[in-house]
C-alpha cells in the first residue's frame, strides 16, 4: 500500500515537472516571438498615424519619398481667457484630423496687417517614407525676432532623408502675446507670472514629441532641440531654463547667442508701447498717466489687457531688428530662467552645437533705416561714400555677431558645461566669382546654413540667386548635413569621412583649433578647423582705427546702425552711447 502510494506521488510529480517544463517552454516560446516582433517592428509608411490625441492624416511628397504632416495640435486655444495662461492639452478629436495643409501661424505683424490665429500651437512633422523605426528626432524653433515667423521656415522635405531623422517644426505664440511682463497679469502661478508663455509653449511641444513621436517612428529617447536666430537664442535659454531639464537630449543653436531681458525694464517697454492705445480706448486723458495706470497690478489692466483686440497687439513694438529694447523677451524671471541669466553656474549641459554666419550683420544693416534712401536710389552699391559706410558696419557688425554666436556664448559657459561644445562658422557666399555677385553683396549672411541643410529651400532665392549651384556649394551641403546627422545621432558630428572636428575647449582655441571653418570654391568644399583670430575688444580697436570713412560718419554708425544690437553691450558702453530702454 505504502508502495503504491509512493508510486503514485512520483507519477504526479514527474506529471507535475513535465507539466511545468511544458508551460515554461511555451511561456520561452511565447517570449522569443515577442522578441522577435519586436526586434523586427518597423515603422509602417502611412498618411495616417496615431498620435495620444487621435488619429493624423498626413500626405506623401513623392519628389522627396517624405511623409509629412502639417498643422498637429500640441496645445489647445491660448486665447480668450487662455491669454497669456500656460499652455494646456488640445482636445481629443475623433476621426481622423487633416494635417494635409499648414497649420495656423502666431499672430503677427505684416506688410498688410496682422496675420494669423491667436490660438496656433501645433507643429508639423516630416520623416523619411521607409520603414525604419527609432530614428533621431530634430526640433527646430523658427526665427523672427520672437515676433513673427512661422514653422514653415524650414521645410524638411529632402532634409530628412539627408540626415536620416524625422524633423518637426513648432509654431509658439509671438510677440506681446508670447512674451508680456505686465504685473497685472500675474496669476498665482510662478510659471505663468514669469511672462514668458513661448518658452513655456515649446516646453509643452516637447512634452508632446517624448509623448507622440513614437507614433511615426521617432527615438523620444533622442531629442535633439534646435532653432535659428530668435529660436537659437531660445535654444540657448532653454539651455539654462530649470523648467526645461531632461526635455531634450542634444541641442543646436543657429545663430544664437546669449541674451535675456530684465523683467521689470521690459515692463516699462510694454507699457508704454500699449499706452497710446489705453488713451484711444479713454481708459487715460494721457498717454503718461496710461503708462503709470498699465505699470500697476490692478484687476482694472488685467481686464483692459484682455480686450485689446490681438491684432492691435501684434502690430506693437514692430522692427526690433535684433535690439532687445525695441521689444523686451527672454525675462529672467526667477522660474523659467534664472535671475542671473546666462551667468548662472547650472546649465542643462547636453551636446551643444552653435552655428555662425561670417557676414551675420549683412541684412541687418542693408535693411537699417539709415541706409534707406541709399538701398532705395542703388547708392549703398555706387556711391563711393555710401559703399564706405556699408562695409564698415558690415564688416565689424558682422565680426562682433559671430563672436557673439559662437565664441562668447561657449567661453562664457564652457566652465560649468561638462558636455562638448561644438562651434562652426560658415564663410561661403563672399567670393562673387563662386557665389555670384547677388549673394556676395551679402556674403555669409543670416540664415546662410539654411540652403545648405535643407537643399529644397526657397527662402533665399530672391537674395542668393544661383548661389549654391557650383558644385563646391552642393559638396558643402553634403558634408554639412553629414555633420548634423551624425550629431544628432550620437551628440558628436565627426565620421570617418570627414574632416575632425574637435570641442571648443580654451586648450584648443589657445591652439587655433576650436571652431569648424566651412567654405568652398567652385569645384569644392574647404573644410577645415581654425579659430577666430580677433576678440570683442580687437574689433573695438580696428574700429577705432579705420579710416576709410569720415569721423562724423563713423560716429553716426556707431551712435544708430550698430548701437543697441544683442551683441553691442561692450560697443556702446566704449562709445558712450545713450540706453534705448525706457527711462
Amino acid at each position: 500500500m505504502k508502495g503504491r502510494s509512493l508510486l503514485s506521488a512520483l507519477l504526479i510529480a514527474s506529471l507535475l515537472i513535465v507539466l511545468v517544463l511544458a508551460s515554461g517552454y511555451k511561456t520561452a516560446q511565447a517570449a522569443n516571438k515577442t522578441g522577435e516582433g519586436e526586434a523586427a517592428a518597423a515603422f509602417t509608411p502611412k498618411v495616417v498615424q496615431q498620435t495620444k490625441f487621435g488619429k493624423v492624416k498626413g500626405y506623401k511628397d513623392e519628389v522627396h519619398n517624405t511623409l509629412i504632416w502639417k498643422g498637429v495640435p500640441y496645445g489647445g486655444p491660448t486665447s480668450g481667457a487662455q491669454r497669456w495662461k500656460k499652455p494646456t492639452d488640445p482636445k481629443p478629436w475623433k476621426g481622423e484630423l487633416n494635417a494635409t495643409k499648414d497649420g495656423d501661424v502666431a499672430i503677427q505683424a505684416g506688410p498688410n496687417g496682422a496675420t494669423g490665429s491667436e490660438s496656433a500651437l501645433n507643429l508639423d512633422i516630416y520623416r523619411p517614407a521607409n520603414h525604419k523605426q527609432n530614428l533621431p528626432v530634430m526640433v527646430f524653433i523658427h526665427g523672427g525676432n520672437n515676433q513673427g515667423g512661422g514653422s514653415g521656415e524650414i521645410a524638411g522635405n529632402s532634409l530628412v532623408n539627408d540626415i536620416d531623422a524625422i524633423f518637426v517644426s513648432v509654431n509658439y505664440r509671438l510677440g506681446p502675446l508670447g512674451f508680456n511682463p505686465l504685473p497685472a497679469l500675474h496669476t498665482g502661478d510662478p510659471l505663468e507670472d514669469s511672462g514668458n508663455y513661448a518658452l513655456l509653449d515649446i516646453a509643452k511641444s516637447l512634452d508632446w514629441v517624448k509623448e507622440n513621436i513614437g507614433y511615426f517612428g521617432g527615438d523620444a529617447g533622442n531629442v535633439t532641440v534646435s532653432g535659428f536666430s530668435a529660436g537659437g537664442r531660445d535654444v540657448m535659454a532653454m539651455l539654462a531654463s530649470p523648467i526645461f531639464k531632461d526635455k531634450f537630449d542634444k541641442a543646436i543653436s543657429f545663430s544664437g547667442g546669449m541674451t535675456i531681458a530684465d523683467k521689470t525694464d521690459s515692463a516699462k517697454v510694454f507699457a508704454k508701447a500699449i499706452a497710446p492705445l489705453a488713451v484711444q480706448d479713454g481708459k487715460k486723458k494721457t498717454e503718461e498717466e496710461a503708462y503709470r495706470w498699465l505699470l500697476t497690478p490692478g484687476s482694472d489692466v488685467k481686464k483692459y489687457l484682455y480686450s485689446i483686440p490681438a491684432e492691435k497687439l501684434a502690430g506693437l513694438m514692430g522692427n526690433a531688428s535684433i535690439r532687445m529694447s525695441v521689444f523686451p523677451h527672454l525675462y529672467n524671471d526667477g522660474v523659467v530662467l534664472p535671475k542671473e541669466g546666462f551667468d548662472t553656474t547650472v546649465y542643462n549641459s547636453v551636446p551643444l552645437l552653435m552655428l555662425t554666419g561670417e557676414q551675420e550683420f549683412s541684412l541687418f544693416a542693408r535693411s537699417d533705416r539709415y541706409f534707406a534712401d541709399s538701398v532705395s536710389s542703388g547708392a549703398i552699391n555706387t556711391h563711393p561714400d555710401k559703399v564706405a559706410e556699408y562695409n564698415f558696419v558690415n564688416r565689424y557688425g558682422g565680426q562682433l555677431y559671430s563672436l557673439f554666436n559662437v565664441e562668447e556664448s561657449a567661453r562664457a559657459m564652457k566652465p560649468h558645461y561638462p558636455a562638448d561644445i561644438y562651434g562652426v562658422e560658415i564663410e561661403f557666399g563672399s567670393d562673387p566669382y563662386v557665389a555670384g555677385e547677388a549673394m556676395a553683396a551679402y556674403g555669409s549672411f543670416h540664415g546662410v546654413f539654411m540652403p545648405l541643410l535643407n537643399t529644397a529651400s526657397q527662402n533665399y532665392k530672391d537674395l542668393a540667386g544661383d548661389g549654391y549651384s557650383s558644385a563646391g556649394a552642393k559638396q558643402l551641403s553634403v558634408i554639412f548635413q553629414k555633420y548634423i546627422g551624425n550629431f544628432l545621432k550620437t551628440g558628436n558630428p565627426n565620421g570617418d569621412d570627414l574632416v575632425t572636428w574637435k570641442a571648443w575647449t580654451e586648450e584648443n582655441a589657445a591652439a587655433g583649433q576650436s571652431i569648424l571653418k566651412l567654405d568652398a570654391n567652385r569645384d569644392r568644399a574647404i573644410v577645415y578647423m581654425s579659430n577666430k583670430e580677433f576678440t570683442y575688444e580687437d574689433v573695438l580697436q580696428a574700429m577705432d582705427n579705420d579710416h576709410t570713412i569720415s569721423a562724423e560718419s563713423k560716429q553716426a554708425l556707431v551712435s544708430q546702425v550698430l548701437n543697441g544690437r544683442w551683441f553691442s553691450q561692450r560697443l556702446d558702453e566704449k562709445y558712450n552711447n545713450p540706453s534705448l530702454w525706457v527711462e
